[in-house]
């Protein structure tokens, strides 16, 4: 069945339409969140408050935009939420991949344990980078540069102009430039 075919059956109450739903976009939402979040007790009730936004208006979704962008609208907004709420950031390292969950996730056994090492270096000091990124930039960094999602649906999800998307990932990007080269030139990990 079609996305379009199961929205409109959902609209009109079908639940096993909306289980349908809600089961293709589990791990979008989760991982996403869980980038934002930086938590994953925080990801974890930030996508059941996504799907329950979402059974409670769908009936308001009009179909001018995918599913997909109204939902990383709705993540974004509980993550904000709950970023503000909160005084303190907490940072949560992604010490090993479970937990995010990947579907692609494959082995490559051409790549040299040397190489290994030094891309979980990196990856371990950009992910520490990121999570001392303000939200709101962190929101349009991760929409654009890792969900690659195009500006203007960026915009549309975090209701900015798309000026606004392009300076907050400007920001974002020299940001992360600049903590990156600090932690390679001192050490510092």
């Amino acid at each position: 069945m079609e996305e379009k075919e199961l929205i409109e059956k959902a609209q009109s109450g079908n639940r096993q339409a909306l289980s349908e739903l809600i089961k293709n976009y589990e791990q979008t939402v989760y991982n996403f969140s869980f980038k934002i979040c930086r938590n994953k007790e925080r990801a974890e009730n930030t996508m059941q408050e996504t799907f329950l936004s979402m059974v409670k208006s769908l009936n308001q979704f009009s179909g001018n935009s995918k599913l997909s962008t109204w939902l990383y609208t709705v993540v974004s907004n509980h993550c904000l939420m709950l970023a503000r709420s909160q005084k303190k950031y907490e940072y949560t390292p992604i010490e090993d991949d479970d937990a995010l969950i990947d579907e692609k996730d494959v082995t490559d056994w051409s790549v040299s344990p040397e190489r290994v090492a030094e891309n979980n270096e990196l990856k371990a000091l950009l992910d520490d980078a990121i999570s001392h990124l303000e939200p709101e930039y962190r929101v349009v960094f991760l929409l654009r540069d890792v969900e690659g999602l195009s500006t203007e649906e960026t915009a549309d999800i975090v209701k900015l102009s798309v000026p606004a998307v392009k300076s907050r990932l400007h920001r974002a990007r020299a940001f992360l430039r600049n903590e990156l080269n600090k932690s390679l030139k001192y050490g510092i990990s």
